[in-house]
């Protein structure tokens, strides 16, 4: 291992980094963003051959020198006795797009994650917690459940708490004990032993909680709002000198996490929400005339709206946030739906609950409120386009026709995982604590092309994941319900402009979004 150190220039900015090289002598670039440079620590970034770049997480070697190392406890472990390989090996990435051309250059790669063959921390030293924000999600005990079997049974770890109710519950909460015996059978309930809350963030109350209470391993499971907390606490962790590891489990059952293939509970949400679909099909098919009105979650994605669309096969109509649509004249929903009936005799339309607010808001004059996690207060497009349907058919059609509403919302949300997701928690649980032992900190773990990644907080919090309605994806469910995809010739151009993937960084340049390179050579 080389270790390259050197400070440059460059503009007004004087940079000095240190990063750890693999291979022998080459040349590598640091890319380091403005945002960065002030006041907070720099991304590890690092470029090889053939536009190969490396966004690394951090480590608590990085501020702490001279740390200890211990053999890790896996290699007495008899359930690892028949691994091949036990330990990822250091020059381990993944790449982060896996569809390429023959001149193509190697692009993004991310740090694998799994077990190593030293560790960080001594087993009994170990002193761990677990926190939950947000909504409920499925999934969510069953992470708890293997995150403390994980560090239990692997690791022989013995003090593990769970702090109760969200980040507020860690300066004004007793914590809960957490052992293999409290937390068995629990990934087979919904919602989240330990409780959890929007709201409560306080970085300096949460880190001098941390700190008084001697606890070195912080897990932290929750949407981008959680993850940028988690990221604002390592950042005062390393301020502070202090050995802990803070890592991050990323829930969303919106699936709009970027980067990962998926969040967890997506699969049970889809699956929950063919229950519902389901019902709206059987009541507008029995019924004359009778529309099936389904609303989703999806606050701005529509993922979970689109996949249940192709799942089920039996809805005529699907709205989502990404894609705009609007009510009257030619080529409007009006016009579909009294096409559909005619055809049909029935329909059943999906709404996500974020799609249409636009037109909410202009027809009920609704207000710009914020919930506890400053997540701007949607209204319900469910039961406003109800009405409008209902309206419409009344005042301006002869035909009469009979509405049945389901909002499924909080029962998918409150389910159990299904085995899917079982298996996909326990693989980001394992990953996460392997990480921690491992000394990385200040990152979340997901799948990228099936494989686990240790990604930097950065990745997961810049932006949503959004569905592409230029896509493949879209195109497959407009063909599926047969719908008008509503969308001008301007609105399509604009969403090529937002989709358009980023310039790879190659060159030394100072690119749109503040990152600025230099050239450090391994010696």
């Amino acid at each position: 291992m080389h270790s390259v150190s050197k400070a440059a220039s460059i503009g007004a900015f004087k940079l000095s980094t240190t990063d750890n090289i693999n291979k022998g002598k080459r040349l590598v670039k640091v890319i380091t963003p403005r945002s960065q440079i002030m006041g907070l620590s720099q991304p590890k970034v690092v470029t090889g051959d053939h536009g190969y770049v490396l966004e690394d997480v951090p480590h608590m070697t990085d501020y702490i020198h001279d740390l200890p190392t211990y053999p890790n406890p896996l290699r007495d472990n008899p359930a690892y006795a028949v691994v091949e390989q036990y330990f990822v090996d250091m020059d381990d990435t993944i790449a982060q797009k896996i569809v390429v051309h023959a001149n193509s250059p190697r692009g993004t790669h991310f740090r694998r994650a799994g077990p190593r063959q030293k560790v960080y921390f001594k087993s009994d030293d170990v002193h761990a917690c677990i926190v939950t924000c947000g909504g409920l999600c499925p999934g969510l005990n069953t992470v708890i459940r293997e995150i403390v079997a994980s560090l239990h049974d692997m690791y022989g770890v013995t003090r593990i708490e769970g702090i109760e109710g969200g980040y507020r519950g860690f300066y004004s909460r007793n914590t809960i004990p957490l052992t293999p015996k409290a937390v068995n059978g629990i990934h087979k309930r919904g919602g989240t032993i330990i409780g959890t809350s929007r709201g409560g963030y306080d970085n300096k109350k949460i880190v001098n909680s941390i700190e008084d209470r001697g606890i070195n391993q912080v897990y932290v499971i929750g949407g981008d709002g959680t993850q940028k907390g988690a990221s604002a606490i390592y950042e005062e962790v390393r301020r502070r000198g202090l050995k802990v590891a803070v890592v991050g489990i990323p829930k969303t059952i919106d699936n709009d996490i970027p980067v990962i293939d998926q969040s967890f509970g997506f699969d049970t949400a889809v699956e929950e929400a063919q229950r519902a679909i389901n019902a709206a099909h059987v009541e507008s098919e029995s019924n004359e005339n009778c529309i099936g009105l389904v609303k989703l979650m999806g606050r701005n994605s529509g993922f979970i709206a689109m996949y249940a669309t192709l799942a089920s096969r039996d809805v005529d109509c699907c709205l989502i946030p990404e894609s705009s649509f609007y009510l009257e004249g030619p080529g409007g929903l009006f016009e579909y739906i009294e096409q559909r009936i005619k055809e049909n005799g029935h329909m059943v339309i999906v709404v996500a609950e974020g799609a249409g607010q636009d037109l909410v808001a202009e027809s009920l004059r609704a207000n710009d409120g914020k919930d506890a996690s400053g997540n701007k207060l949607l209204n319900d497009v469910g039961l406003w386009l109800s009405q409008k349907i209902k309206d419409h058919f009344k005042k301006q059609t002869e035909m009469e026709i009979n509405l049945k509403y389901i909002d499924p919302t909080y029962m998918i949300r409150a389910v159990p995982s299904n085995a899917s997701d079982n298996v996909y928690c326990t693989l980001l649980a394992q990953s996460a604590v392997h990480g921690a032992m491992g000394g990385y900190t200040g990152f979340t773990v997901g799948p990228v092309h099936g494989r686990e990644c240790y990604l930097p907080f950065y990745r997961i919090t810049e932006k949503q994941n959004k569905v592409v309605i230029t896509d493949r994806m879209w195109a497959r469910m407009l063909s599926s319900t047969n719908q008008p995809s509503f969308l001008n010739t301007k609105d399509i151009i604009e969403s090529i402009k937002d989709e358009a993937p980023p310039t790879q960084l190659l060159d030394d340049q100072v690119t749109d979004n503040g990152l600025v390179t230099k050239e450090t050579i391994a010696c």
